[in-house]
């Protein structure tokens, strides 16, 4: 016997008792971006290898490691997306949606692939939300993405769950005369770093600063300080985002060592952060990244945006309990022929129940069944209601209501007032 194909590793199935709570989220976060006077933008998953080489950078730990490139047929080195942000810059490049400073708010949502070592809340097919903005340089935007993350929480409970933490990376000029005395100072004290941390000073002097290694972290205690070499129009930057913010009354961190894992960042950066996840405790990060279009081709553009991870937030809405109830009913209402007559009737009936309850979720019994199996699946569907149809009912014009949860009464509707009737029953469910 053939052994039986599964799933790859860290590539996993999301099964029909999970997408309740992945669709309540997603619905939350489009109805919160339309509320914003964002637009959604969707892009292919594949795209030339080269495109995440000049963004992300060659060498990043992404790039180098964990993406999944493959040759096609036409001999092209192609990638699935290993993030969301270089493949809207390119979209809205190819089709002409920044040129002559057009502002655009985007959103996306879709999976992306990294090779990573799968564990709990970091897996290699991994789904996000992506917001990004183009053509706004000040920092009443990137206050406005923090701000609309932050409304986000508490429509979703976990407010009290999440940490902002804030930086700026100032601009590249600011960030090369920062890389040098940093390099200096490093070098100097080459013996003592972890090996990661000796491979990247010479080509990613920044990422060692969120190294996780305790010995280099300590020897970065008395390193030179990035915000000790903004300038002062960076300075101005930073500032206006964090009165904004104290505007609005968001609670913030300042971390000087928050620099990201992407090479495009520069000024603000900002990450909301858990520590009810474990080691995985970023659900959204971002921040502005004004030389990527240039980077990419185009003209300069600023630009800014996020990701959160669809995964880990509904981890983190699954650990805090922060489940809506009603996600755990699927069906409100289950009918049940009984009889070829009924069972054709049914169809007729359960279709104007749709046109006249909008949004009714009901299920018409298929496979026929006596009436003790049918009522026995009507329970099992989770339905508040059961409605009875028979020989007699049907003779009638009536049906009978059954209510499955409680201790209430069955009661028989005639069919004209039955929508009504279903309908204000449901409301007070």
């Amino acid at each position: 016997m053939s052994k039986n194909i599964q799933a790859i590793r860290g590539m996993n199935d999301i099964l029909p008792e999970q997408t309740p709570l992945w669709r309540y989220l997603e619905d939350s976060v489009a109805g919160l971006l339309d509320g914003y006077g964002y637009r959604q933008i969707r892009m292919p998953v594949v795209e030339f290898t080269d495109l995440f080489k000049r963004s992300i950078g060659e060498v990043t730990d992404i790039v180098e490691k964990e993406m999944y490139t493959f040759a096609d047929r036409n001999g092209d080195s192609l990638t699935l997306r290993p993030e969301g942000t270089a493949s809207c810059v390119r979209a809205v490049q190819e089709h002409g949606l920044i040129g002559g400073g057009q502002p655009q708010k985007l959103w996306y949502i879709g999976p992306m692939f990294r090779h990573e070592r799968p564990q709990k809340g970091r897996y290699r097919q991994f789904h996000q939300i992506g917001v990004e903005l183009f053509n706004f340089d000040g920092p009443d935007v990137d206050a406005e993405l923090i701000v609309l993350t932050w409304r986000l929480w508490g429509i979703l409970g976990i407010r009290d769950a999440v940490q902002l933490e804030l930086n700026s990376l100032g601009s590249s000029d600011d960030r090369a005369r920062y890389r040098e005395a940093l390099v200096e100072y490093l070098s100097a004290r080459f013996e003592q770093l972890d090996e990661d941390s000796q491979r990247r000073l010479s080509s990613n002097p920044l990422r060692i600063l969120d190294s996780k290694n305790p010995d280099t972290q300590a020897l970065l205690v008395d390193a030179p300080k990035l915000a000790d070499y903004l300038s002062e129009e960076s300075r101005v930057h930073f500032a206006g985002l964090k009165a904004r913010l104290d505007a609005a009354h968001i609670p913030y961190v300042l971390n000087p060592k928050l620099v990201r894992g992407l090479d495009y960042y520069g000024k603000t950066v900002f990450e909301w952060t858990t520590d009810k996840l474990g080691a995985q405790g970023t659900v959204c990060a971002g921040g502005r990244y004004d030389g990527l279009v240039e980077q990419l081709g185009g003209k300069p553009t600023p630009a800014v945006g996020f990701a959160m991870g669809v995964e880990r937030l509904v981890l983190l809405i699954e650990t805090l309990n922060k489940v809506p109830a009603e996600l755990a009913r699927q069906v409100d209402v289950y009918l049940a022929a009984f009889g070829e007559a009924a069972e054709l009737a049914a169809v007729q009936l359960s279709e104007q129940l749709r046109d006249a309850v909008p949004g009714l979720r009901l299920v018409v019994n298929a496979g026929a069944g006596s009436f003790k199996s049918q009522l026995k699946k009507a329970d099992k569907s989770g339905a508040l209601f059961a409605l009875i149809l028979g020989e007699d009912e049907l003779n009638r014009q009536v049906v009978g209501v059954k209510p499955l949860r409680g201790d209430a009464e069955q009661q028989t509707v005639a069919w004209d007032a039955l929508s009504a009737h279903l309908a204000a029953c449901l409301a007070q469910a």
